[in-house]
């Protein structure tokens, strides 16, 4: 059916519901003879009489009545799915489905979710944890959290945070049998451990910041991953030097089971930005999902 026709269904009943096409055209917002025209061609298309007209009313006819009996359910169906649509506008629910890389997952999100899950019950956060660029548009997503070079083009940005420090670090026993690097060319003396981009492929080269320079490098090493986590699980082992985030091993350099070196050389990582397509009529869940990321995590 196209879309003329049921542009016309609604008219039609419209017209049935208020008893004349001056009153119909007044809800409407036409005029009474453009409304009686396209009936007429609509029972021209049909074959078949819906109205009784008079000079001073309409009225449906036996095959009016049998077609406005079958699009009455469906005209409350409809009319039900827009006042559900109004109350979800009046208080957020449903699905927010979020692509964030891990360390933004365990350092961003978590930490903001449990004040909107107490002030919005009826919302479901879905997080899909990827170290890898995302279109989110494609992937079904609502929102992303990526660094600011990884942004989407065409997306609506909110800065998260600040940026967070890279850190190089090994396990006590590593360093006590290979020494300890004093600048990133003693790196080339020991063993790193390596991380493989999701993206890319490639894998990650080393970045140094002393004094306002900045240096580059690939590394040695006989290991590689594609778990930043398992970095910090190789350097525990005793494996090498690795190259972290500096609050993804704050809990092992508390506890003494790794050790950072080069400190002098830590770069800054840039600030994750959380992003979503346009900024018009964002669904509720949405809207709130993001404010609640806005908000600073409780300590």
């Amino acid at each position: 059916m196209d879309r003329d026709t049921w542009n016309d269904l609604a008219v039609f009943a419209a017209i049935v519901e208020a008893g004349s096409f001056t009153k119909a055209g007044v809800a409407l917002g036409v005029t009474a003879s453009a409304l009686s025209h396209r009936m007429r061609l609509m029972e021209a298309r049909m074959g078949l009489r819906l109205l009784n007209r008079t000079t001073r009313s309409v009225a449906p006819t036996e095959a009016g009545d049998r077609l406005l009996a079958s699009l009455r359910p469906a005209i409350a169906e409809v009319t039900d799915a827009l006042v559900a649509l109004n109350a979800d506008r009046a208080k957020p629910a449903g699905r927010v489905r979020v692509t964030a890389h891990r360390s933004a997952a365990f350092g961003l999100v978590l930490p903001r979710l449990r004040g909107l899950a107490e002030v919005y019950p009826e919302i479901t956060v879905e997080l899909v944890v990827d170290d890898g660029l995302v279109d989110i548009v494609k992937g079904g997503f609502d929102a992303g959290i990526r660094r600011l070079p990884s942004l989407e083009q065409d997306m609506v940005s909110v800065r998260l945070d600040d940026g967070v420090r890279i850190i190089m670090v090994a396990s006590p026993a590593y360093l006590d049998a290979a020494g300890v690097p004093m600048s990133p060319t003693d790196l080339e003396r020991h063993r790193c451990l390596n991380y493989r981009l999701p993206t890319a492929g490639s894998i990650y080269r080393w970045t140094f910041e002393r004094d306002g320079q900045t240096t580059t490098m690939d590394v040695p090493g006989g290991f590689v991953t594609n778990d930043i986590d398992m970095l910090c699980e190789g350097a525990m082992a005793g494996l090498g030097v690795a190259c972290v985030i500096e609050t993804q091993a704050a809990p092992w350099l508390a506890s003494g089971a790794l050790i950072s070196v080069l400190d002098d050389w830590r770069p800054q990582l840039p600030s994750n930005y959380l992003y979503y397509a346009g900024h018009r009529n964002l669904p509720p869940a949405l809207r709130v999902f993001i404010d609640a990321m806005k908000t600073a995590a409780p300590g």
